[in-house]
């Protein structure tokens, strides 16, 4: 595909998000085909998707990393992300919303909002991203057009703007009705290129004028321009109307609703013109906030000819390329062949090549400009967050952020030859992924990896073995569970070496308190009168935090803890940076363990879907996991059951929910929060962790 420079106003940078199996990756697949970028459909069950091109995703059918490429319609660029559904890969969502100008939100007309829906909306929420909702899925059985608005609004609790209705539901539906054109379009081909237009059929007239009003009063709701004409003349304008749709889209306080089923074909055609229509370029989204070398904030525009700011949002290493950073370009252009400043690192780098992706396939181009996301190929060092930029005018955007691993499993290796692969495999993945950690146990001299659940690990093992050949065991899944204080602790800390020549002095007294824990470690220097020299802060500071990531209780990182630095003392000689960092890891390590500490767990959000027959055995089976129902929805002869459920009752309740509802049961669940472990289950876990019981 030859590379044609968009003008700004006609580029979309869009992300599919959803909840796994509502048909974001089918939807993807469709908009390649009728736009022409590929020219034929793949699809999930026959794994020949050009999205889902990993041998994992194939074959299971899931997505697993993000993948980006770019189609045109109607003069428009289109780069889409596909992102997964899945809770596992929730950091491919999380940087890929960072850098979206907008989204559409799929939900199925079937399940309606699901967990991971509900958890990805309210992250495109927090990312402030412009949506429009699609509702796929009208051919199903059990599809039902207003049990999913239903479901939207009690959930979601949003504006939202239909804009069309389904024509028929499940077996019947055979097209779409425009809201705005008061046309209904009939599709007559299996490939859904061939529909035509027909004026709204009787027996719809009256939803039509139902659906037609709630469109205008919703859109009246919220735009002063359209709430005038539609209170003088009762009806708005075609070209108002829509004007007014784009304005909310774009400002956030509406969502405009579109229908289809992409697995039979139907409606993206409609749906891409809505993108166009509705969702912002990168002009829309307008101004971004930098910070310069000297700590002040500046206000970038998608300027082409400004100063550059592009944010690398993910790394992937490539057997052919090397190391592909993956950005978007807010300001400036990047060119092929220039030097640029990783502002993060302080560190100058040659660009060697510059790529335009289209999934696993890639494009050279010569230059990426502002509102182009495309890859960089020779930029070393660069990670998920940093920021490129000119080198002689240093600006770093904010940083992108993670939520922390929730499981985690002790990994080695079958053969001694396979130690050295293994180690460095699992340092390029840790690279890739920001949710994927390793550990080195000291006592017991095992290597612990952790991520955001089992099927995460799963496919990090089975990517060792095939993409690097490495053989390796594995330990049963261990929830990351985190360690906190319950009370205040003053403790003293000191280093004290003495040597033929110089020796080292440091000491430290600290004193901590609980706060929120999700607010990590809080540190405060208190000291006055010079008892320790401001140079050597920082190294206390740093003692502290590398402190904190082994608690007292089973060697899980410290979180809710304010730490002050209240009194010390040092030698003019024999003090150093190494000594008053030992000093103050010893003193905080001493503080922990006397100010009550205690274990937290992941709780996660649990939608249990099971027929009605079966409601009485899963809610048996989640208190006995110490869950808690937090309500239930009836839909048809099925209930959907939500409760919060620690992460550790959850391993392997698959296999029980199969057996309790003889396989007509499903689950998913989400992150929900850290909560503290009861005092009974502590006590039984710490005794299990020494091998008491």
């Amino acid at each position: 595909m030859p590379y044609i420079d968009t003008p700004l106003e006609k580029i979309r940078n869009i992300g599919i998000i959803a909840h796994i199996d509502a048909g974001k990756t089918t939807t993807t697949e469709r908009i390649l085909y009728y736009t022409g970028t590929t020219y034929k459909m793949g699809n999930v069950d026959d794994g020949n998707t050009v999205t889902d091109w990993m041998v994992q995703e194939r074959e299971r059918g899931i997505t697993i990393t993000s993948a980006v490429t770019t189609c045109f319609w109607k003069g428009h660029q289109i780069n889409i992300i596909d992102t997964p559904g899945h809770v596992d890969f929730t950091a491919e969502v999380e940087r890929s919303l960072r850098v979206l100008d907008g989204a559409v939100v799929i939900f199925s007309a079937v399940e309606g909002v699901e967990a991971q829906s509900e958890a990805v909306w309210r992250q495109a929420t927090m990312h402030k991203v412009p949506r429009i909702i699609y509702i796929n899925k009208m051919d199903r059985l059990g599809a039902s057009f207003e049990d999913t608005l239903k479901s939207i609004d009690e959930r979601l609790n949003v504006k939202i703007i239909p804009i069309q209705i389904p024509l028929g539901e499940q077996d019947e539906f055979v097209g779409i009705i425009d809201l705005i054109e008061g046309k209904a379009y009939v599709y007559t081909s299996e490939t859904g290129e061939e529909f035509k237009e027909i004026d709204i059929p009787q027996e719809y007239s009256e939803k039509f004028a139902k659906y037609r009003e709630i469109m205008l009063e919703s859109v009246a709701d919220v735009d002063e321009d359209a709430l005038g004409l539609y209170l003088e003349t009762g009806n708005i304008p075609k070209d108002t109307l829509k004007q007014a749709i784009r304005r909310a889209t774009v400002s956030g306080v509406a969502f405009p609703v579109f229908v289809g089923s992409s697995f039979r074909n139907k409606g993206i055609q409609m749906l891409l013109d809505g993108v166009c229509d509705y969702l912002p370029s990168p002009i829309d989204r307008g101004e971004i906030i930098a910070t310069t070398k000297d700590g002040r904030t500046i206000t970038l525009k998608p300027d082409p000819s400004g100063p550059l700011a592009a944010l690398v949002f993910k790394v992937m290493a490539d057997p052919y390329s090397g190391i592909l950073s993956f950005v978007r370009v807010y300001s400036g252009t990047l060119e092929k062949g220039s030097y640029v400043l990783n502002a993060t690192t302080n560190e100058k780098q040659r660009v060697a090549r510059l790529l335009r992706l289209h999934a696993n396939k890639r494009e050279d181009v010569d230059y990426l400009k502002a509102g182009d996301l495309g890859a960089i190929v020779g930029v070393k060092n660069a990670i998920t967050g940093h920021t490129i930029s000119d080198v002689n005018m240093p600006l770093v955007l904010e940083d992108i952020k993670f939520p922390e691993p929730v499981v985690s499993v002790a990994i080695e290796p079958k053969t001694r030859a396979d130690q050295e692969k293994l180690s460095q495999a699992l340092a390029k993945f840790a690279i890739e992924d920001p949710t994927f950690k390793i550990k080195y146990d000291e006592d017991t001299s095992e290597t612990i990896i952790s991520g955001m659940g089992e099927l995460h690990l799963e496919i990090i093992v089975d990517r060792l073995f095939r993409e690097y050949n490495v053989e390796a065991r594995v330990g049963k899944p261990q929830v990351a569970y985190k360690e906190a204080i319950g009370s205040f602790a003053k403790a003293e800390g000191k280093y004290i070496r003495q040597t033929g020549g110089h020796g080292q002095y440091g000491h430290v007294v600290i004193q901590v308190s609980p706060i929120e824990p999700d607010k990590g470690i809080e540190f405060e220097d208190k000291t006055k009168g010079g008892v320790i020299p401001k140079d050597f802060i920082p190294s206390i500071e740093e003692g502290i935090k590398i402190a904190s990531e082994n608690g007292p209780l089973l060697g899980f990182p410290v979180y809710g803890v304010h730490v002050e630095l209240i009194d010390g003392s040092y030698h003019p000689v024999d003090s150093s940076e190494l000594a008053f960092k030992i000093a103050a890891s010893k003193a905080f390590k001493d503080a922990v363990s006397m100010a009550s500490p205690y274990l937290l767990e992941p709780i996660m959000s649990v939608e249990i879907i099971v027929p009605m027959t079966f409601l009485g055995e899963v809610i048996n089976s989640v208190n006995a996991r110490r869950g808690s129902i937090k309500g239930m929805i009836e839909r048809g002869n099925t209930v959907i059951v939500q409760a919060l459920i620690p992460l550790e009752s959850m391993f392997g309740y698959t296999t029980v929910l199969r057996t309790l509802t003889q396989g007509r049961g499903s689950f998913s669940m989400v992150f929900h929060k850290y909560e503290r472990v009861p005092t009974a289950v502590q006590e039984e876990i710490l005794k299990k962790a020494k091998g008491e019981i």
